[in-house]
């Protein structure tokens, strides 16, 4: 995981609005009162981002983000605000501004997404229950939407350093806690679509940066970061959210001539989202206490961040993107660990069956009148069944190692690893070819992969001291994802595998 500071920077606009004079003191006069710098740069001399708020007569306001130039240039402006009280933010309140203004930031983040948000997105009221959560939202739904709005409506030579300042903020450990909270109470659904359209700005952004300079740009966002991963420990469930631009991710290796545009634009404009659900039972025995950890759901999936149409038009299409081909997962006890007597795996090595088919066949043939004789022809067929995808399970010391492994189902090698023959690239019938609409499909109609329970739900198993009962114990989920490239519809040689890492604590009480 990429280290980051334990709290943001990111100034506390809530309380600042908060501790404005009431409205109709406001005069006009005092306007540069009214605005706080939301992007402080080393130079005082530098334009910056700046959040102003503007009052109407006392009938309505709005809230602006602008770049500070001699003659400012508005980026964004909010919905009217009718405040009903002589605040627009007024704790004491009930006509409070605060949720109407947090919507409006949500809103206004997932319009960037290329789906469409259905309904307005509205947060429960438990959201607003607390003063410290409510504050941390709308800073938080603030800071990403000044992130997203500088990326897309910013002036260039005021885009590039704002948004390294602004990438810090949503990394930070502070952020990192927020944005888990309001996941939560945004919904899955609206959470896919918040990700989408982060992502997407990402995307745009790394589409500017040069790419020879990206592994020495400290702008540029690479994994492990914690900007696309979070973990909660619930109802004897472990649960890792993944979400990783497919740019931020790094190239291990590559092969064949450079790709065109259209199939870098195809190839860049995706987004890997995935979902790690691990169940853990804690068992108490007469002498130790077991805690057995087993696969509920493993599912991983590459969504385009752009619509149909517009892959179509810039790129090679939606079809032409990364699939998932190997999943590697370490759990690690990171507390307590003296006391874990012993692992178990259930899994053993697979000593793979192989199924021979054997058909001969003889054929016979007589040619009369003229030339007499008979033909004979004798052929065999061995047939050999393969799984696409292998499940391994091993031990190094306290640490439990589960991997899944793709086998290109022509040869048996290992997908991730190795390369397609250019003549196999160029066979129309290769499982790699189609791979998205054929009936041995190793993947989803949509290109990704679940491992269920039911398939992959082999437990892992560590004794501990019962001295431990009741004791919080903590586990490290590491994790990392391979996502490889070989042609599908598209005609060219280009190959290349990207890997994805992350790193996540979840816990458990002993007893």
């Amino acid at each position: 995981m990429a280290s980051s500071s334990s709290s943001s920077s990111f100034p506390d606009v809530f309380s600042w609005i908060e501790k404005l004079p009431p409205i109709i003191q406001w005069k006009s006069e005092d306007s540069n009162n009214y605005s706080i710098n939301l992007c402080p740069l080393s130079s005082s001399s530098q334009p910056s981002l700046k959040l102003s708020i503007n009052n109407f007569n006392a009938s309505y306001s709005t809230l602006s983000i602008f770049a500070d130039y001699n003659l400012p240039i508005s980026l964004w402006t909010s919905k009217k605000i009718l405040p009903k009280s002589k605040k627009i933010l007024d704790n004491n309140n009930e006509d409070d501004s605060t949720p109407i203004l947090v919507s409006n930031f949500i809103e206004d983040v997932l319009k960037y997404c290329s789906n469409k948000c259905p309904s307005s997105p509205k947060l429960p009221r438990t959201a607003y229950s607390e003063n410290a959560l409510k504050r941390d939202i709308f800073n938080f739904s603030l800071l990403t939407l000044t992130f997203v709005v500088c990326v897309y409506e910013a002036p260039t030579d005021l885009r590039a350093s704002c948004l390294e300042i602004l990438k810090n903020e949503l990394a930070c450990a502070k952020s990192r806690e927020v944005s888990k909270v309001l996941m939560r109470l945004m919904g899955s659904n609206t959470e896919e679509q918040w990700m989408r359209s982060m992502n997407l700005a990402i995307t745009n952004w790394y589409s500017e940066i040069d790419p020879t300079t990206n592994n020495n740009n400290p702008a540029v966002l690479k994994t492990p970061s914690s900007l696309f991963s979070y973990s909660r420990s619930t109802l004897g469930l472990w649960k890792v959210q993944l979400y990783c631009p497919v740019i931020a991710m790094d190239v291990e290796k590559s092969s064949g001539p450079s790709p065109d545009d259209r199939l870098i634009f195809s190839l860049n404009y995706h987004q890997l989202e995935g979902v790690i659900q691990l169940n853990y039972r804690v068992s108490v025995q007469e002498k130790w206490i077991q805690v057995m950890v087993n696969t509920d759901n493993i599912r991983c999936d590459v969504v385009k961040l752009l619509t149909e149409k517009l892959m179509k038009e810039r790129g090679t299409g939606a079809s032409e993107k990364h699939f998932p081909s190997r999943i590697a997962l370490q759990i690690t006890p990171t507390t307590l660990q003296s006391n874990v007597i012993s692992i178990s795996v259930s899994k053993s090595s697979e000593n793979q069956p192989r199924e021979i088919g054997v058909e001969k066949g003889i054929e016979a043939s007589f040619e009369p009148p003229t030339a007499i004789g008979l033909h004979f022809s004798a052929g065999e067929t061995v047939t050999t069944s393969l799984k696409p995808w292998k499940f391994e399970q091993s031990v190094y010391g306290s640490t439990a190692n589960l991997n899944w492994f793709l086998h290109d189902s022509g040869d048996g090698r290992e997908v991730f690893s190795s390369k397609p023959s250019k003549f196999a690239l160029l066979q129309p019938k290769a499982w790699f070819k189609n791979r998205y609409s054929s009936a041995n499909r190793p993947f989803t109609r949509q290109g990704g992969v679940v491992f269920a329970g039911d398939e992959y739900g082999e437990s892992v198993s560590w004794k501990v001291d019962r001295g431990c009962m009741g004791r919080c114990m903590e586990w490290e989920v590491n994790g990392w994802i391979w996502l490889t490239y070989w042609p599908n519809k598209h005609r060219t040689f280009y190959t290349e595998t990207r890997k994805f890492q992350f790193k996540e604590i979840v816990t458990l009480t002993l007893g």
